[in-house]
């Protein structure tokens, strides 16, 4: 939404405001024509600094790209460009007699700052810091799942040096307990899976648990 917003307003601030074409140089007063944005060369004599010819110029023809604000697509595809910090799509116009352009860049890096930012927080604030290792470890089994189910030929899948039933990580005794506390009081502690595992897990912790 917030690339949509920005590619419609570079659009309706760069689009060229008179009819143009790219085969036949029209020479108007309109800034963003591809005509006038385009670089022109002055002729001189030698390595002196007398011109010339003061009427004769090198003009380089302009494409597609010149402009790339004359339709609201490129003018999206510019702005993500703008978003990686490629600003090669704005350096035909002067930021020195466009401040419009330059105050709408800075808003538009700003926004995006904020809203990266923003999206960052979101992700981390569902994962508090107790949970971090937890998710670490779920991720580990999923991925392994994946790999077996997906990765591996049939008499692979039946090795269980491999793909145990069952994975086991290292733990501290005291993280131990109060985790298995924790889930015990949230009522997060099914004893329906791996009944004997986990009673013999709680005689070895010490914890009482009916």
């Amino acid at each position: 939404m917030i690339l949509s917003s920005f590619a419609l307003a570079f659009y309706i601030l760069l689009s060229p405001n008179l009819s143009y074409s790219l085969d036949k140089r029209i020479v108007n007063d309109d800034p963003n024509n591809p005509w006038n944005l385009i670089p022109t060369y002055q002729v001189y004599e030698n390595e002196t600094t007398d011109v010339l010819n003061n009427n004769l110029f090198i003009i380089q023809k302009p494409d597609e790209n010149t402009n790339m604000f004359t339709n609201i697509f490129t003018s999206f595809f510019a702005t993500i460009l703008l978003l990686t910090g490629d600003t090669s799509s704005f350096s035909n116009w002067s930021f020195v007699d466009n401040p419009e352009l330059v105050i709408l860049m800075v808003l538009f890096m700003f926004a995006m700052i904020i809203y990266i930012i923003n999206v960052f927080i979101t992700l981390y604030g569902e994962v508090n810091d107790d949970d971090i290792l937890g998710v670490v470890y779920k991720m580990k089994a999923k991925a392994m799942s994946e790999i077996e189910l997906f990765y591996m030929l049939p008499h692979q899948r039946r090795f269980q040096k491999w793909f145990p039933e069952v994975l086991y990580f290292d733990v501290e005794l005291g993280e131990a307990q109060e985790l298995i506390k924790e889930l015990i009081s949230e009522g997060k502690w099914n004893t329906n899976e791996f009944p004997e595992m986990k009673q013999d897990l709680l005689n070895k912790l010490k914890i009482q648990h009916n």
